[in-house]
């Protein structure tokens, strides 16, 4: 039994695939900014000191991003209302965004990346808040598997307004701000009185847990771990992909390690789709969770392993689609065990940090370990966190 009433009214698919367009906002946005327009406005600024000037902008934006993400979903609670932040935060995320060409100055584009970082959380705080107001528990196995499509729309974002040719520097970051109000207004404007009031009505902790034992203490703590644990091996990855690729293969080219991201991001969208409709079906709602960190972890242990080039990418498809299939899903099961529906933009800006300190922890354990013992022991640390996140969701109970 779940939580939801009987006579829930269930969400319509295009409602439920608009709001997964919004919440993709977020990697079409970041995506193709972090990765590729910021580090060539730095290029521009710094010539040869850019490794450090991106550092240390990527740093500080993190942070930013952190606080910003708990104090709008907290603002969003106490007024009672998302759109209105939601709306605002593209606007300002946008218009921050297409300024940072404007930039003649590290420090200028440090505090354009910053006020960048506010409104892109003003916008996602509230928009993940929102999402737990409307879709009901039934739904959200469902939810999780649409918002696998979040990292391919991010990718595909970043080639399009790459394509050479297409836009100089600022038409670029124009494009980026234009595709982010491309997701999200249609859900802001036609999804507007969704909300559920089952969803919506304050209760206190002990009625919560009464309604579904996944909302118990333990739980979220296990489910905050258990994402942390899996995000930091992510982060790794994704920093360092490349590098140990060419530590195997030293011609290993750019472009072939692209279209590896690529296959795994095909891989992983209709499988989470898949196993986020049976979880809805069978009522186990965390029961993927656990699989998808424990096939991560066996990836991570190929990887750790592996020789030769074949060995090592079938390593890391097999954690990449893991992974994915489980940051997805683990989005939409945290929208059920958060306890308090009238905390729950500030309680989702906390499971935010799993998103945002991996990032400043992984280069600490990437330049402890690697110079010293190699690319093996960093992916054999990452298995190991990578099972204890299975193991901490294995002992969560099925609900009632």
């Amino acid at each position: 039994m779940t939580s939801d009433s009987p006579t829930e009214l269930r969400q319509p698919i295009w409602f439920l695939v608009l709001l997964a367009a919004a919440t993709a906002a977020g990697a079409t946005a970041y995506i193709p900014f972090l990765t590729v327009l910021l580090p060539l406005k730095i290029t521009a600024l710094m010539g040869t000191e850019d490794v450090g000037a991106l550092a240390e902008v990527t740093f500080f934006g993190a942070i930013i991003a952190s606080l910003a993400n708990i104090a709008f979903g907290y603002l969003s609670d106490r007024t009672k209302t998302r759109l209105p932040w939601i709306v605002s935060g593209m606007v300002l995320s946008g218009g921050m965004l297409i300024a940072t060409s404007a930039a003649s100055s590290l420090t200028e584009l440090l505090i354009m990346v910053m006020v960048w970082q506010v409104g892109l959380n003003m916008m996602l705080g509230p928009l993940f808040a929102w999402a737990g107001d409307c879709v009901p528990d039934s739904q959200k196995g469902l939810l999780g598997g649409l918002l696998a499509f979040a990292p391919a729309l991010g990718a595909l974002a970043g080639s399009i307004v790459t394509i050479e040719g297409l836009a100089d520097a600022q038409g670029r970051l124009v494009l980026v701000a234009v595709f982010v109000a491309a997701l999200v207004l249609p859900v802001a404007i036609f999804g507007r009185g969704r909300e559920l009031e089952h969803l919506t009505r304050p209760v206190d902790r002990e009625e919560s847990v009464q309604a579904d034992q996944l909302h118990g203490r333990s739980v979220v703590i296990k489910m905050w771990s258990a994402r942390f644990l899996v995000q930091i091996a992510e982060a790794g990855l994704f920093a360092f992909l490349l590098f140990w690729l060419r530590s195997i293969a030293q011609d290993f080219h750019e472009n072939t390690a692209a279209n590896i991201f690529s296959a795994v991001l095909v891989i992983s969208v209709p499988l989470a789709l898949l196993l986020g409709r049976w979880s809805d079906a069978s009522n186990r709602p965390i029961a993927p969770l656990a699989a998808c960190a424990a096939i991560a972890s066996a990836g991570l242990l190929v990887m750790a392993v592996a020789s030769g080039l074949e060995l090592a990418i079938v390593g890391y498809v097999l954690f990449g689609v893991a992974a994915t299939i489980f940051l997805s899903l683990h989005t939409g099961q945290t929208l059920r065990v958060l306890p308090l529906p009238q905390h729950r933009g500030r309680d989702l800006g906390v499971f935010n940090l799993t998103n945002t300190v991996p990032s400043l922890v992984m280069p600490w354990l990437t330049l402890t370990l690697v110079p010293s013992f190699g690319f093996s022991a960093l992916f054999g640390l990452f298995a190991g966190l990578s099972l204890l996140a299975a193991l901490l969701l294995g002992s969560v109970p099925r609900p009632r």
